[in-house]
């Protein structure tokens, strides 16, 4: 292999070896290079360097020791041993500010695949995530116990790969800051000389990441299990001290101590060419748009490379793998396409002996981070080693990634019964953390819980949706790093997990008012972490990893520890009920969540309900909370809404569906509802959750029951009936629940009044839709329902004026059964009713005779399928009836005269008297409501007289007389 020689140009001036950087810009219209003996930063113009002076930034007082340019190559980052990182404007180079500083030299700068964050690292201990928009520290990451010489983010933003100066190499997760993985001396150790830093560098497509071995070769690691997949060895004859892959992953250049530079066929695992110096090369960088490779030595002297690979091969440009990023959000999303793991193995902490090589586990497991953690079953896994052990490069990619693999093809067959993660703990009301942006611990229809972490402490604030509340409770500084919180009406809690041996999980209560001093509280756990936290009247509950269900007093009182059945998903308190929801068992086969919800009495020390929490299939929770009411509610990832109804013996009502209501570009976050009303912030997609900043936007959209699409037509009106039967059951369980206490319950009275009145106008609507659409076997079902006389009677006028005679009979006869059934109680004038009966069908016969000309044959009297609702005499109503004569109710609960009714039942005429007359001085309870829509058809099509169908339907609109 011919070897040439490049012409050198000076960049900086040094006299001994140095550590030097060199960055090309996007458009490869310029370069930038720095050196660590010099504290100047050159911008060079790679097409004419002759006849251009480069630029000079001198912003640093000692050397340059790491360069970093943002993606879109606006931001270029300096770092220098005088501990500083600065920000300036790229290409113009003007000064921009000083974004953190250290207490010792920096080595390491990498931005993120957005130029949003800025990863920075040294001598110091820790490696300083610092948001780019504003200046601040988003996270300190710590685990290395060596100066850190090389940072790296992925490509697709989930992962931070870092390196030190003793060879230990550290995956990192970015959404938690959590050590995934930590490879031990498994690249050169370079203590010794600070020009030599150790480096390492992802592939374009983020699958592969590449460190420096220590048998002068290259070892490229497997990104989710850190697993080796294998080296590559040559000609360096001495240790790897820099490598850079080329735009399109195809081609790597690595540079040695032996002054060598070699370029690499990454897939034929061999060098294709090579480059002898006279110095070291200390790093390099591959022409974005071009064939060719800038370098630069210890000494300060750069060269430009062209054509670095030969024309008859492919160009190192072509095919750059685009690349789908994760939601900015940070959530993994589960999508029923994309349910596949990657091949994982095991390695982590591996010694100096081992010379960084892992020897493969006798039987692998198969996994996806943050998707499966749950091992195979046997049989799978003994299946799938011959494929994992002979192609271990063989992996399931990512949604937006091509895969021509075949042999994938029989790993997904294998694979597909495999069961899903079990879903992770939650806070309802809190949003996922997101590096350097303020987040919701608590979002709730009374008010919510921000944060926002800073130079390693957290700033927290509440903050009341009704201003007018009370005094404004201050901000709190977080020196514990809280996670999850919970709000109510008295006081907040919060708590935060586990960091390591020293920093314990802990439990804290703030009550906003107290009459004694330091009544605020904390509890910390040892071996123990809380996972959800719980808040209500006069108690606060911490649900923790060993699954306990830990019960306290306002005052910090340790009252109750209970033993859950299975780990914690979610807790929710209102009141003094308290609902905790677990899992049951793994996940199905068909990826559905088995979830168990308990009701716990705090005050009585009971648990009034247990039973299995309904969920859409393939989906998962992700709010519990309660209504203004009191009621029970869940929500699931496909965009139910279910409530809790003690209805047959308790059971679920779907009372909302997303998938009818969203646009295809929507997603509903939920904060709360009410009897009629959904409380949510609609989120742009793929925007899961909303911002902090700008504050969100309530929206309110109506709650309705997923109903079949009718053959009536009325669709509307059916959910409005079905909706108020379940406002008249809560009613009446309010009702009976104050009547137990002794409480009045006048107020419920009325609203029982009308909720029942607009019941039967409802019905009424749904009757004459009925008529219209020729149903009438269902408009008898529902007279049937309506609970006042004088809706019976409306709906008796009504289809008289639609001329449906045999159905107006029928309707006759559905009211004389219901007044029989009425007139068995007795009065407590000792006349019965039973007179009313026969004046009633007498007038009613005669009305109906007038009315319709057609002859009909008499009707035997159905029987009622249900008892009638019992009817609430509104306030207004009492009142009036104090004054005149007590109402039907009050004569029905005194004694009967047996002998007056027994006269009145032979159709004595004084008796008959005294029932008309009782008839006539009989109030009729006054309601004012909200004129309603009487049908979803025109009114054209109403038959019979239009005038006389609006007043039936309308029974309560009082005459104009």
């Amino acid at each position: 292999m011919k070897i040439r020689t490049l012409k050198l140009r000076e960049a900086h001036k040094s006299s001994t070896n140095s550590f030097c950087s060199i960055l090309w810009d996007q458009q490869a219209s310029h370069l930038v290079t720095a050196s660590s003996s010099d504290p100047s930063i050159s911008i060079h113009d790679p097409l004419l360097p002759s006849s251009n002076a480069p630029k000079i930034l001198r912003h640093h007082r000692d050397g340059v020791t790491a360069l970093a340019l943002s993606p879109n190559s606006t931001c270029l980052a300096s770092g220098s041993i005088d501990h500083s990182v600065k920000l300036y404007k790229f290409p113009g180079g003007e000064f921009e500010t000083n974004v953190t500083r250290f207490t010792l030299p920096i080595r390491a700068l990498a931005f993120n695949k957005s130029g949003s964050m800025l990863a920075a690292a040294g001598d110091d201990e820790g490696i300083k995530l610092i948001n780019t928009i504003d200046g601040s520290i988003a996270r300190v990451l710590k685990g290395h116990r060596g100066p850190v010489t090389c940072v790296a983010f992925d490509p697709v933003n989930e992962y931070l790969a870092s390196v030190d100066s003793t060879g230990t190499v550290i995956f990192w997760e970015l959404q938690s800051g959590s050590i995934l993985h930590t490879l031990k001396g498994v690249a050169p150790n370079t203590v010794s000389d600070a020009s030599i830093l150790n480096v390492l560098c992802w592939s374009p497509d983020g699958e592969t990441l590449a460190v420096p071995g220590l048998r002068n070769d290259v070892v490229m690691y497997d990104r989710d299990t850190a697993e080796k997949l294998f080296s590559l060895r040559g000609d360096h004859v001495l240790p790897v001290c820099f490598l850079c892959w080329s735009p399109n992953g195809k081609y790597m250049a690595t540079s040695g101590l032996d002054k060598q530079v070699l370029i690499w066929d990454v897939d034929k695992k061999q060098d294709i060419d090579r480059q002898r110096f006279d110095e070291r090369v200390s790093c390099m960088a591959w022409k974005p748009i071009g064939n060719a490779l800038a370098v630069i030595d210890a000494m300060g002297k750069y060269a430009l490379w062209d054509m670095v690979v030969p024309s008859s091969m492919k160009s190192p440009t072509e095919g750059i793998p685009s690349l789908q990023s994760k939601n900015s959000n940070g959530l993994l999303l589960f999508e029923e396409e994309d349910q596949e793991p990657s091949a994982s193995g095991s390695l982590s902490d591996i010694g100096d002996d081992s010379l960084g090589e892992s020897e493969p586990p006798s039987r692998k497991r198969l996994r996806k981070r943050s998707e499966f953690n749950e091992e195979l079953d046997e049989g799978i896994n003994v299946e799938l080693d011959s494929l994992l052990m002979t192609e271990p490069r063989k992996k399931v990619h990512r949604a937006g990634k091509e895969n021509s693999d075949k042999g994938n093809e029989g790993l997904r067959s294998k694979i597909a019964s495999v069961r899903s993660k079990m879903q992770e703990a939650f806070q309802p009301g809190a949003t996922p953390l997101q590096l350097g942006k303020r987040r919701f611990l608590c979002y709730s229809m009374l008010g919510t819980i921000t944060t926002m972490e800073h130079d390693g402490y957290s700033h927290i604030e509440i903050d009341f949706h009704d201003t007018g509340r009370g005094p404004r409770v201050p901000a709190m500084t977080d020196y514990f790093g809280f996670t999850m919180a919970a709000l109510n009406e008295n006081g907040s809690v919060f708590a935060n997990p586990c960091k390591g041996d020293k920093n314990m999980s802990t439990l804290m209560y703030r009550p906003f008012s107290s009459w004694a001093n330091n009544s605020e509280w904390s509890m910390r756990f040892e071996g123990e972490e809380v996972k959800v936290v719980a808040l209500g009247t006069a108690w606060v509950a911490a649900v923790t990893s060993l699954n306990f269900l830990r019960i306290y007093t306002e005052g910090g009182l340790q009252r109750h520890i209970l033993s859950l059945d299975g780990p914690v998903v979610t807790a929710t308190g209102f009141k003094y009920q308290l609902v905790v929801v677990t899992h049951v068992s793994d996940c199905l086969p068909s990826n559905d969540q088995v979830l168990e919800f308990r009701v716990f009495d705090i005050a009585n020390g009971t648990q009034p309900f247990r039973g299995r929490l309904p969920l859409s299939p393939g989906s998962c929770l992700t709010w519990l909370g309660f209504s203004e009411e009191g009621q029970l509610t869940s929500y699931d990832s496909k965009g139910v809404l279910r409530v809790f109804t003690d209805q047959y013996d308790g059971s679920w009502l779907p009372l909302f569906s997303a998938s009818k209501e969203k646009k295809s570009d929507e997603n509903y976050w939920i904060v709360g509802l009410n009897s009629s009303k959904l409380f949510c912030i609609v989120c742009k997609s793929p925007d899961l959750f909303p911002q902090v900043m700008p504050k969100p936007v309530l929206t309110l959209l109506n709650l309705s029951f997923p109903l079949a699409s009718s053959d009536l037509g009325a669709d509307a009106l059916e959910n409005e009936f079905i909706m108020n039967n379940i406002h008249l059951s809560q009613i009446q369980k309010r009702m009976e629940e104050m009547e137990a206490t002794g409480c009045v319950t006048t107020a419920l009275d009325d609203e029982a009044f009308n909720t029942e009145a607009a019941q039967d106008r409802c019905i009424l609507r749904l009757i004459a839709s009925c008529c219209n659409g020729d149903k009438l076997v269902r408009a008898t079902e529902l007279v049937k329902l309506l609970s006042l006389e004088k809706s019976v009677r409306g709906a008796i006028k009504l289809v008289t004026a639609l001329k449906l005679p045999n159905l107006a009979e029928r309707f006759n006869s559905i009211l004389e059964e219901r007044l029989l059934n009425e007139s068995r109680v007795p009065l407590s004038n000792g006349v019965s009713t039973a007179s009313n009966v026969a004046v009633t069908r007498t007038t009613l016969t005669s009305t109906v005779n007038n009315e319709i000309s057609e002859p009909s044959a008499p009707l035997s009297s159905p029987k009622l399928s249900a008892p009638l609702f019992v009817k609430k005499a509104s306030k207004h109503e009492k009142e009036k009836t104090d004054q005149k004569i007590p109402s039907k109710v009050e004569r029905d609960r005194e004694p009967r005269n047996t002998e007056t009714v027994k006269n009145a039942g032979n159709g004595n005429s004084s008796g008959a008297k005294v029932a008309g007359e009782a008839s006539k001085t009989q109030p009729q309870r006054p309601i004012v409501l909200p004129i309603m829509k009487t049908s979803n058809k025109p009114e054209a099509e109403t038959k019979g007289d239009t005038g006389e169908v609006k007043a039936a339907i309308n029974p309560f609109k009082k005459s104009s007389k």
